[in-house]
């Protein structure tokens, strides 16, 4: 059984829009997607986290910088067959006072720590749904503002750039999903059905040929 490694932040832990809860198994993407791979003989390991960034330090929360735990994950899930990575969203928070090309960087960090873990690795770069207009306001996540929204808006092309540029294979979730009304950063559960869908067709002919 080969295995797929899912490195993300809230949108792959599934956490339900507006609440501190997570949607059970069988609506979040990562296992909706486990369930689609198995017959090719693989499986999904579910690394999301909330407020995960790339290479950022959240003063307020522990263990949120993925160029830390990205190599600890790689080492004690051995053998891994793919990475499939999603992350960028909590880089775009106001604190940060990132460019799309900075969170850029961060990505090919964690990019070269697969490599250096495994160069057989095949990974899935995709670039993350977009913030929505007034994700900042009163009532919905302050840790944002509308620069944010824009620099979200801008990761699909750099990611793309950065993904051709290593030889990874790309996918944007915003072509696919689109945040909930309810909070303005996270998918619902039919964000997380056409997810786990497209990133299924991407990924099939591979499995197919690898099983």
């Amino acid at each position: 059984m080969k295995q797929i490694l899912c490195f993300g932040d809230s949108n792959t832990y599934g956490l339900i829009p507006g609440t501190k809860e997570r949607y059970g198994w069988g609506t979040r993407w990562t296992s909706r997607l486990d369930v689609q791979v198995r017959p090719y003989q693989h499986r999904v390991i579910e690394e999301g986290l909330c407020g995960r960034t790339t290479v950022f330090d959240d003063k307020g929360r522990i263990g949120r910088k993925g160029t830390d735990i990205l190599p600890l994950l790689l080492e004690s899930h051995r053998p891994i067959d793919r990475v499939i990575l999603m992350l960028g969203t909590n880089d775009c928070k106001a604190a940060f006072q990132s460019s799309p090309e900075e969170i850029g960087a961060g990505i090919q960090k964690l990019i070269l720590q697969i490599r250096i873990e495994n160069p057989k690795i095949k990974i899935l770069l995709v670039s993350p749904i977009l913030l929505a207009d007034g994700v900042g306001e009163d009532g919905f996540d302050p840790e944002f503002d509308e620069n944010s929204v824009e620099v979200s808006r801008r990761l699909k092309n750099v990611y793309k750039k950065i993904a051709a540029h290593n030889g990874c294979d790309f996918l944007a979730a915003s072509d696919y999903a689109k945040p909930s009304r309810k909070d303005r950063e996270h998918l619902e559960a039919e964000g997380h059905f056409r997810l786990a869908d497209a990133i299924f067709k991407k990924i099939e002919g591979d499995l197919a040929c690898s099983s």
